[in-house]
């Protein structure tokens, strides 16, 4: 699907790239100076939404640009216009509630670093779409770098195409190791009790002296074709994020370890 829409017009971004003929991220801004109020950006996503959806889906990411957002009640607002499901959140992260459907990122230190992944891709119930908002800008980096995950998926495929095939044919299986409490010194130390009930959601459970409890999960795939996404193959696991980490682990479903090579590139 072409652009065309009369509501919103195209900018740009420092970092936007074209991947495969789509611009990633696609910068949207208002049509005119005087259509950038939260009234006027509701309005134009609520007329226009099966057409958004479509450019979220074909270039990746949209960035929206030069309208007045102010604070998480009107982030909140633009959430519901877009009418998508509200998915209970299923991870490491801690993070905190500030109003409604809007929560902190990751309340963990900020000398962490976050590594590439996929929201709850280990969770069967995992988001189709992800929406952040910033509204105090740092005064130095404070990016959110994306990355095209199907590009990983081919590289992977160019440099290890027999360790690609096999995990992808045994699956993979993980294991992570939560505290009792939320821990915020680490950006994954969110504790279980706040976290998820672990047998419903089809986890395997071993509780800990200390109070902590390490769950497994497994098998999961290692790519996943999206529709509408041309049959590419994404990089949908979080290997980079569990193989070799302090309190958690990835190996193939097996129990056969990931091999050396191919962890060292991610």
């Amino acid at each position: 699907m072409e652009f065309s829409c009369k509501d919103f017009k195209v900018g740009k971004c420092q970092g936007e790239k074209v991947v495969d003929g789509e611009t990633m991220p696609l910068v949207l801004q208002p049509q005119e100076p005087n259509k950038g109020d939260l009234d006027s950006l509701l309005l134009a996503l609520k007329t226009n939404k099966e057409w958004f959806e479509q450019m979220v889906i074909k270039n990746s990411a949209v960035l929206l640009r030069g309208f007045d957002v102010k604070n998480a009640q009107d982030f909140n607002e633009i959430v519901e216009a877009f009418g998508w499901d509200d998915i209970l959140y299923v991870g490491p992260a801690p993070r905190t509630h500030i109003y409604k459907r809007v929560w902190t990122a990751n309340e963990g230190p900020l000398s962490e670093f976050i590594y590439y992944h996929h929201e709850m891709v280990l969770i069967k119930e995992y988001p189709k779409k992800v929406i952040l908002f910033c509204e105090v800008p740092p005064p130095e980096g404070g990016e959110t770098p994306f990355v095209p995950s199907f590009k990983v998926t081919e590289r992977m495929l160019e440099e290890f195409p027999e360790a690609v095939e096999e995990m992808e044919s045994k699956g993979l299986k993980y294991s992570f190791t939560a505290p009792g409490n939320n821990d915020t010194s680490s950006m994954r130390g969110r504790g279980w009790e706040e976290r998820f009930w672990a047998k419903a959601l089809g986890m395997e459970i071993e509780w800990l002296p200390n109070g902590g409890v390490k769950t497994i999960l497994g098998p999961r795939a290692l790519t996943k074709v999206f529709d509408g996404r041309k049959g590419r193959r994404m990089w949908f696991n979080t290997l980079v994020g569990m193989h070799g980490k302090e309190i958690s682990s990835a190996l193939m479903a097996d129990g056969t370890e990931i091999p050396a090579k191919c962890s060292e590139e991610m």
